[in-house]
């Protein structure tokens, strides 16, 4: 079974950074895709980003040119380093892993995820 575990939330002042990580048990090689969604208080989760096993991203208008996110094999770890941090990027951030395979990185479906982690709280204060 795998499991995911998000670390690296916190609080910061907007404009700064924070990297928040996401453990995959098992091997991250193995999944073809791993996504990161946030979820701000009484709102809909909603998609950042998205890893292929390819190295292909994507991101939401919302972040991209500020998050990056990548994947480090060896460590089995998948990363989102957030810069420009804004209030409005508060939220619970969660990670999920794919194993379907597709050739770009904005095709994957959050209802088709196959695992997510339990999620990690950012709070931007201005």
């Amino acid at each position: 079974q795998v499991q995911l575990m998000e670390s690296g939330g916190g609080a910061v002042q907007s404009g700064g950074s924070l990297k928040l990580s996401c453990a995959v048990s098992g091997s991250v090689a193995s999944m073809n895709a791993v996504a990161w969604y946030l979820q701000a208080p009484g709102k809909e989760r909603i998609w950042v980003a998205t890893v292929t096993s390819g190295g292909a991203t994507g991101y939401a208008d919302s972040v991209k040119d500020r998050f990056h996110v990548y994947r480090d094999n060896a460590k089995n770890t998948v990363y989102l380093q957030m810069n420009s941090l804004k209030p409005e990027d508060t939220a619970v951030y969660y990670c999920a892993a794919d194993t379907r395979l597709y050739y770009s990185a904005y095709s994957y479906q959050q209802d088709d995820h196959d695992y997510w982690g339990q999620g990690t709280q950012v709070t931007v204060s201005s």
